[in-house]
Formats: C-alpha cells, sequence, structure tokens
C-alpha cells in the first residue's frame, strides 16, 4: 500500500488523541482507512489511555518477582492514581506481568526510550559511525543508516518497546495501555531494578587440572 502521509496520521491523532507512532501504527494495520484505523486504536486502549495519560499517578505498588531457582530478581514500581485500583486484582497482575518482563530481559535497562541519558545516545552513535560496513558510503546515506540503527538499539534497552513474553503480538506499552482502558485510571511504570545472584563479585576460579593432579598425586 502507500506510504501513509503525514495528513491522515494528524487527522487520526485529532480525532482520538492517540500518540502519533500509534496512530501510524493503526493505520497500516488499517490499509489507510481511518474509521477502521480509530477502531484499531480503541480495541487496543490506546484512544482512552492517551487521554488519561496526564493526570497525577501517585499511587500504585511496588512488585516483585523471583524466577525460579532463586537467581534472578526484579523489583518494579508502578504507579496508578488511586489505591482503589492498586487494589484490583487486574492492576496487580499487571504489575506481576511487568516483573516478569524485566527478569526475561536482561538487556533492558530504561523504562523508556526517552529515559536513555544523553551520552548513550551519543555513545552508540559513535560505535555505528565506526563500523567498517558505512566505510564508503555517503554521509547522508551513512547519517540514515545509523539513526536507523541507533533507534533499534535505544528500543532494544527500552521496557515498554519490548514485545510482551506471554503475547508477541502486542508490546509492553500495549499491555499497559489496555489495562489503562480496562481500570480507566492512568497506569505508569515508574522504575524497576532487578537482582542477579553473584553480580558484581570476583568468583576465585581455581585450575581444574591442577586439583585433578593434586588429587591423582594423593592416592
Amino acid at each position: 500500500m502507500a506510504e501513509i502521509s503525514a495528513k491522515i496520521v494528524k487527522e487520526l491523532r485529532d480525532k482520538t488523541g492517540a500518540g502519533m507512532m500509534d496512530c501510524k501504527k493503526a493505520l497500516k494495520e488499517s490499509q489507510g482507512d481511518i474509521n477502521k484505523a480509530t477502531e484499531w486504536l480503541r480495541q487496543k486502549g490506546i484512544t482512552s489511555a492517551e487521554k488519561k495519560s496526564g493526570r497525577v499517578a501517585a499511587e500504585g505498588i511496588v512488585g516483585s518477582y523471583i524466577h525460579t531457582g532463586g537467581r534472578v530478581g526484579v523489583l518494579v514500581e508502578v504507579n496508578c492514581e488511586t489505591d482503589f485500583v492498586a487494589r484490583r486484582e487486574e492492576f496487580q497482575e499487571l504489575v506481576k506481568n511487568i516483573a516478569m518482563q524485566v527478569a526475561a530481559c536482561p538487556n533492558v535497562e530504561y523504562v523508556k526510550v526517552e529515559d536513555i541519558p544523553a551520552e548513550i545516545t551519543e555513545k552508540e552513535k559513535e560505535i555505528e559511525m565506526g563500523r567498517d560496513d558505512l566505510g564508503k558510503k555517503p554521509d547522508n546515506i551513512k547519517e540514515k543508516i545509523v539513526q536507523g540503527r541507533i533507534e533499534k538499539r535505544l528500543k532494544e534497552l527500552s521496557l515498554m518497546d519490548q514485545p510482551y513474553i506471554r503475547d508477541q503480538s502486542i508490546s509492553v506499552d500495549e499491555l499497559v495501555k489496555q489495562t489503562v482502558a480496562q481500570l480507566g485510571e492512568n497506569i505508569q511504570v515508574r522504575r524497576f531494578t532487578r537482582y542477579i545472584l553473584g553480580e558484581g563479585i570476583e568468583k576465585e576460579e581455581s585450575n581444574f587440572a591442577d586439583e585433578v593432579a593434586a588429587q591423582m598425586g594423593g592416592n
């Protein structure tokens, strides 16, 4: 199909209040049909989520997940607007699933792309600009390739951009928006911490060959 124009994206955005990227995705999924795209956004819970995203979310819970064997643990804070919703089973299930998602994605370091420090972005750009496969390409082409690679890399670091582990057809961001539509409150993933057993500890390395030799010598 023809590329989605900025005009129709703006029209859908004005009509639904959804974000630009969500509108573009909805139009692509709907072959450019604005009515079908509106319905697609409603089914995903995105329109109502966008309208609530500016409201203060100061309640919520800190949830946890300990992986089998106790080698990985996660704490995550998810906020909502009221204590009533924080006690709802659906909200607590969302928090649990997000904690499990963090445990399953060891490369994820930030909640959103917007949270990634500028110095990290610049470092990634330096790395990509120095790659051998870009050496002979014109600067304008090189910039486009590098920008695409950086955007991909930053999304790999972002929790909200990850495919949801229990349903790969949606992202974690879409999962949260669906819960917003279900519970009727603004919900925000605020922060998380991941603990990996033994991380940062210098483990004493023994020489297996020497151990075997010593055992043989003692027999």
